[in-house]
């Protein structure tokens, strides 16, 4: 690939069973402890500097990096699902440490735009990629490496001077000898700084993974206040949380014409242990408004069920939710239609 790593490479732990892809590791320095079994090792001695600085994850739809960010950070700062496409912002979550504060930029998944509105995310992961300290490349181990991966790989590859660690995710979910296979498939996709196997779910080398784009950031100050977890506000962390139950509720049918936007947030007057939310969610067609709604506003009851308690867990307060659906006719495809649901050029 040509990039090169800004620190010496490091060699990545590998599940029980697997044998590790091996990197050219310097010797411990004199006199340090022999690292515990399974860490990555590497050449440069710990250093008082303080580190600061982002890392993107950035990957194929569906791979994973939303949960490995929200398990590095340690809480639910970016929504999951098991449907392709989830992510539509950059999302930032902070890890804090002694000796580090690494923001990690989540990006939606890389893939061939169909609409307008997946034109413009490409473009923020494009642009995200290069202004971040260093890049997680994201790969799933159940999975083939196929074109998407290897588009992608090539993609990374021509951005100079920023190093690009590869991510093989889900480890949990595939046997060793398919980790061991999958290590080795991506060490062929191109000249990683590193290769980390992760499991986000089990907890699996993500202090390895942490230590290992730490080592990528420049010394500087911290860039956020202490237990800072996400910069995104908070209403647009409700209007995620609204459309992940929403995901979840409607499966196959509609998952990509969903909007969300939260019109109105605060605590009701009188009682500042409620939080009115006034929402509203946005379909592109009619013949899609019932679906959301369900027979006799049953969907639509459970959707926002699930996600009142998401929302209270979030703002530690009860929360009353209004939700009403609206359509907003092919909002996907037109440009006036995505600056006002806040995708903008």
């Amino acid at each position: 690939m040509g990039v090169q790593p800004k620190r010496p490479r490091a060699a990545a732990a590998s599940p029980a069973g697997v044998s590790p892809v091996q990197h050219d590791a310097a010797p411990a320095p004199p006199g340090a402890a022999p690292a515990p079994a399974g860490a990555v090792q590497s050449g440069a001695a710990p250093g008082p500097e303080f580190r600061s600085g982002f890392a993107c994850f950035a990957g194929r739809p569906n791979v994973g990096k939303s949960t490995l960010m929200n398990a590095l950070v340690g809480t639910k700062v970016a929504i999951t699902s098991s449907r392709p496409q989830t992510t539509r912002r950059a999302i930032r979550g902070i890890v804090h440490r002694g000796d580090a504060q690494l923001i990690i930029v989540d990006t939606p998944g890389l893939h061939r735009p169909r609409t307008l509105l997946g034109e413009r995310l490409d473009s923020l992961v494009r642009s995200t990629l290069t202004e971040v300290d260093v890049i997680g490349f994201c790969v799933p181990a159940p999975d083939r490496i196929g074109p998407g991966d290897k588009y992608l790989a090539a993609e990374l590859g021509a951005i100079k001077g920023t190093p690009v660690i590869a991510i093989v995710t889900k480890t949990d979910l595939a046997p060793p000898e398919r980790v061991a296979a999958q290590l080795a498939a991506v060490a062929d996709l191109g000249d990683w700084a590193d290769i980390v196997p992760v499991s986000a779910a089990t907890g699996f080398q993500l202090d390895v993974l942490t230590d290992v784009l730490v080592a990528h950031l420049p010394p500087g100050r911290p860039l956020y206040t202490d237990g800072e977890l996400t910069d995104e506000p908070e209403q647009v962390l409700v209007a995620e949380l609204i459309r992940e139950a929403v995901l979840e509720g409607v499966r196959d049918e509609l998952p990509h014409s969903v909007a969300v936007v939260v019109e109105e947030m605060g605590p009701r007057p009188g009682r500042d242990e409620l939080t009115d939310v006034h929402a509203l969610m946005y379909v592109e067609r009619p013949s899609q408004k019932p679906i959301v709604i369900g027979a006799r506003g049953a969907r639509l009851k459970e959707v926002g069920t699930r996600a009142r308690q998401q929302i209270e867990a979030l703002l530690g307060t009860k929360v009353y939710l209004d939700l009403r659906v609206k359509v907003a006719k092919d909002w996907q495809r037109d440009p006036k239609q995505l600056r006002r649901l806040g995708f903008y050029d």
